[in-house]
């Protein structure tokens, strides 16, 4: 749709010119820093910033209702800056010029809601948000896409000539950076560290199929985030993990879409998030918080975090009800199906503290929950999931289980509506489900298939044929059409069908 089929009103709003000043302000300290180059951690306290746009009176200044309608109607703009997560660009990162950033098809995944089985159940109506159909398949894509195109912003700015951007990864974060730096070109390019045997196939081959270069170490994500840092604090790079700040913003859209995908009725719903490095649960609650403080949305909906028992420190640290006594503890993790969610000490815990509390106190009740649920359940509820229509990875089972337990609990009611954050595609787990299928799971990851779940290929070869086709080798006359009688005999009799 052309700008001049839009109403005169909205015209001058819907292509934004960079405006305001955003900073850095630290957690522990509330020190305030420049934002205009790449800060990670407070050099005087150590602790990990949020990113503050001081522009933020005058977007509260405007109306709930002429924001509805600007993000209304620039899902109909042909403007290619716009179409992802930027539709929501004076929440984000209004300081980034549009001809800096970058759009690979991220954002605006849909929403599929449960079947009746699947509703029956968990006990209530739920949705699957598919962040798995982002670019690279994750989630993780929200906040890569902001985080490089604020890299490209400076760089161009500073007229940069090369630029390595570093990440330590379970999977998801690497195939996303090495994406998005492999589209910027020759100026950037990108390097990820691996927990050597702790990545699927699938995954590992992402950021390969990109060009970074991958560096496999012993140990798991922790190990990998500390080496990251190291880096980060002595050479130059770009640290892409969720110690960038940047990467907190772009994650936030998925709060302002889902506004967006029930009409910014959201007083009802309950959002379900699995819980890894807490980047996530982090940029969901300050997205909610940004939309009701500027009217969009009237009421703050729920969040329920999800921890496996195998990495469940956040669920260890809310289990104390007494704020005064909550005292946050690493954990060291164990073999986990829900892979990347598997990390003992996340990085963005400060920030998950500071806004469950801002949360909790604008909606003046309890609106943040964190539950913990085993890896059976995890497994089954992919299966499940999956089985039902959906394209879940271990992640988005996760999520379906943490949806049963907090409805089996009474955080979550009968009239509410789930959203749940499915933040990866079946495919690049399909090890785990495999592995599920075979019953070849190791002791440590506590899972045992059930047998009304499993499902494996059966061959079909009657002893009716004494010759098949073969590649390079096909049959032809009175050869395939016994070939064709005897196996379709064979395959009706296997699916029990009826004659016609």
């Amino acid at each position: 749709m052309n700008i001049e089929q839009f109403p005169k009103a909205i015209r001058p709003y819907l292509i934004p010119e960079p405006k305001g000043e955003m900073v850095y302000r630290c957690l522990g300290c509330q020190q305030e820093m420049d934002a205009n180059q790449l800060h990670y951690t407070c050099p005087d306290c150590g602790s990990v910033f949020l990113l503050y746009n001081k522009n933020h009176a005058e977007l509260i200044s405007l109306s709930g209702s002429h924001w509805r309608m600007l993000f209304d109607y620039r899902k109909m703009l042909n403007h290619q800056a716009l179409k992802g997560i930027f539709r929501y660009y004076e929440f984000i990162a209004p300081v980034i010029p549009l001809d800096d950033i970058i759009y690979l098809g991220e954002g605006h995944t849909p929403l599929v809601k449960s079947n009746s089985r699947l509703k029956e159940m968990i006990g209530i109506e739920f949705y699957f948000k598919n962040d798995g159909l982002n670019p690279s398949a994750s989630f993780k894509d929200r906040g890569m896409a902001c985080a490089l195109s604020y890299i490209n912003h400076l760089a161009r700015k500073n007229n940069s000539a090369k630029i390595l951007a570093i990440c330590a990864s379970t999977g998801d974060t690497s195939a996303s950076a090495a994406l998005y730096a492999s589209y910027l070109g020759d100026f950037i390019k990108s390097a990820v560290i691996l927990p050597r045997g702790k990545v699927t196939p699938q995954q590992l081959s992402q950021p390969l199929g990109s060009g970074a270069k991958v560096l496999e170490i012993p140990g798991v994500f922790d190990d990998c985030m500390k080496v990251v840092e190291s880096l980060a604090e002595k050479y130059q790079v770009a640290l892409l993990n969720s110690k960038n700040s940047w990467r907190i913003l772009g994650q936030e859209s998925f709060a302002f879409e889902i506004s967006q995908d029930f009409d910014y009725q959201v007083e009802n719903k309950a959002v379900i998030v699995p819980i890894g490095n807490a980047g996530n649960i982090t940029a969901i609650m300050s997205g909610f918080l940004k939309f009701f403080e500027a009217g969009i949305i009237n009421s703050l909906p729920k969040i329920i975090g999800v921890q496996s028992e195998h990495a469940d420190p956040v669920y260890h640290y809310y289990k104390e009800k007494s704020p005064d006594k909550r005292k946050f503890v690493p954990v060291t993790v164990r073999p986990s199906v829900a892979q990347a969610a598997m990390i003992g000490n996340p990085v963005s815990m400060p920030r998950v503290i500071e806004l469950v509390n801002r949360y909790n106190q604008k909606a003046r009740k309890e609106k943040v929950f964190v539950i913990q649920v085993t890896e059976q359940e995890i497994m089954d509820c992919m299966i499940i999931a999956n089985r039902n229509g959906n394209i879940a990875c271990t992640q988005g089972g996760e999520s379906m289980a943490g949806l049963k337990k907090a409805v089996e609990l009474g955080y979550v009611k009968q009239d509410e509506v789930g959203v749940l954050n499915s933040t990866a595609h079946i495919i690049k787990f399909a090890s785990f489900q495999e592995m599920y299928f075979n019953n070849s799971f190791g002791s440590d990851f506590e899972v045992h298939p059930r047998e009304d779940l499993k499902n494996a290929p059966k061959l079909i070869a009657s002893s009716k044929i004494k010759k098949y086709p073969e590649q390079g080798h096909p049959l032809e006359g009175d050869e395939m059409k016994h070939f064709i009688k005897e196996t379709a005999t064979a395959i009706a009799k296997e699916l029990k069908l009826d004659e016609r």
